[in-house]
């Protein structure tokens, strides 16, 4: 009789040899949605919950989904999702995108004004849903001020974790949480989530997932494809352990071989 064993089995194995998750699961998945936009609360948030899954939101303070919806934010909290900040301007590399307005690019702040403005935010996430600790999610991926600064160490000193965008990782050792990787999605088929959770288990770590809009918008992930990811994790719940950044990341700074430095 042969017996094959699958390679990226023997792999996590070996290089996640001092680090479980939680219940035996074999990966965790992060569903995060960025901008703080209505189709978060009428798409994603509805399919959510009828799968029971939790998700963490990463809002600017100036949108006016989130003025205007204030009670809605706060409601999806206490049911046990991650409202995240997000800036409140969400500030980019006028450098690499050409709708960045001069008074929010990056390469013109300094690190106390972004300093300022990541607090300033804080202070407004904190009075919707009463949370002194939080997760931060970077505009665009961007990461530094004035050209080359960057400002991760500021982000350290406010937040207990934050994304970035990235491969999947091969290893849960040394994993920087202040700077996790995640993937932008766009357009992509609901086949084509699944195989990212599926690699993410392959590899026994972590697959965060970038959302923007829901059901229809920019750098969109239509009802269907998000509805059949869920359904999949939710088969296979064995396996997954889907919460917030927040809860996950705080799970992985608890484990000694990991690295927040």
């Amino acid at each position: 009789m042969v017996i094959i064993v699958n390679a990226a089995f023997l792999y996590s194995q070996e290089t996640n040899k001092n680090f479980k998750w939680p219940e035996n699961k074999k990966a965790a998945v992060c569903l995060t949605f960025d901008d703080g936009q209505d189709s978060h609360l009428d798409n994603a948030i509805p399919l959510l919950d009828r799968f029971n899954m939790k998700a963490t939101f990463y809002c600017p303070g100036n949108k006016e989904a989130v003025h205007n919806r204030i009670s809605e934010w706060k409601k999806i909290v206490e049911n046990g999702h991650e409202l995240g900040n997000h800036s409140l301007f969400h500030p980019c590399d006028g450098k690499l995108f050409d709708w960045v307005r001069p008074e929010y690019d990056l390469n013109n702040y300094s690190l106390e004004q972004i300093r300022m403005e990541l607090y300033t935010a804080n202070t407004l996430f904190k009075a919707i849903d009463g949370k002194t600790d939080r997760t931060y999610g970077y505009p665009c991926s961007n990461f530094k001020v004035q050209g080359d600064t960057t400002y991760v160490e500021v982000v350290k000193e406010l937040f207990s974790a934050a994304r970035s965008d990235g491969p999947i990782p091969n290893s849960m050792e040394n994993i920087d949480t202040n700077f996790m990787p995640s993937w932008c999605v766009e357009s992509h088929t609901g086949k084509e989530l699944i195989a990212y959770v599926i690699e993410a288990k392959e590899k026994g770590t972590i697959a965060t997932f970038m959302f923007h809009s829901v059901g229809g918008g920019y750098l969109n992930v239509s009802n269907e494809a998000l509805q059949e990811l869920l359904v999949y994790l939710k088969e296979n719940e064995q396996d997954y352990w889907v919460d917030t950044f927040f809860n996950v990341t705080k799970y992985i700074s608890s484990q000694d071989i990991v690295t927040t430095e």
